[in-house]
């Protein structure tokens, strides 16, 4: 059963703080690996994007939280469908933010999504490419509006006592203390740097080597 929905874009600090939650107790965290990992899950999840009734609790049985993408884009169904947990917003500098997503995740989308391309890439196409940023991320201004347009609309949507607002750089207290759970004995994780996704990405072949 969900105690955390993940309400956040990706590379906002979001393997930091899966990290995060699965040392408090958070976890499986269900992130966008998942759809790498189970070919069986991604074909699921790409029933959702292609507009099919999602059943929540079966296509996220298993897991205690959700971060980033494909689930972040369905933050307010998953909202509605477990009432008692908390909807975590995950903030970033817009202008940082887009420089790395551009620098990583846009770069590594393939050229072309059609009938021959994976499943899983065909799900993060239709979710996060068409399905928030409309086809036009190389627009920045448009990409950066949608983001602040997505804070904007958790903020007012989530109540506050509902809502954890945070940003990683603030450690662990912050965290711990809107979540209900103890700060552990341990450094708050920093994990999936600009410099280490395109490091995994050049030795995995995706990208050439810089």
């Amino acid at each position: 059963m969900l105690k955390v929905v993940g309400a956040s874009y990706g590379r906002t600090g979001t393997t930091s703080v899966r990290l995060a939650l699965e040392t408090l107790g958070l976890g499986p965290c269900h992130y966008m690996r998942e759809l790498f990992t189970s070919p069986a899950h991604a074909e699921e999840w790409l029933r959702v994007a292609e507009g099919g009734e999602p059943d929540w609790k079966r296509l996220l049985d298993g897991f205690a939280s959700t971060i980033a993408w494909p689930a972040a884009c369905y933050w307010r169904e998953l909202a509605a469908a477990f009432p008692e947990a908390k909807v975590l917003l995950i903030v970033r500098d817009p202008a940082s933010w887009y420089a790395s997503m551009r620098r990583t995740l846009y770069r590594t989308r393939p050229a072309e999504a059609g009938p021959g391309t994976s499943v899983r890439d065909q799900v993060i196409e239709k979710i996060v490419w068409q399905g928030t940023f409309s086809g036009r991320f190389e627009d920045r201004d448009h990409a950066i509006g949608v983001y602040l347009a997505h804070l904007d609309e958790v903020r007012k949507a989530v109540p506050s006592g509902r809502l954890v607002e945070f940003e990683p750089s603030r450690g662990w207290e912050p965290l711990c203390a809107a979540l209900g759970v103890d700060v552990p004995d341990v450094p708050f994780p920093t994990a999936n740097t600009t410099d280490e996704y395109l490091r995994r990405a050049e030795q995995a072949g995706v990208l050439p080597p810089r």
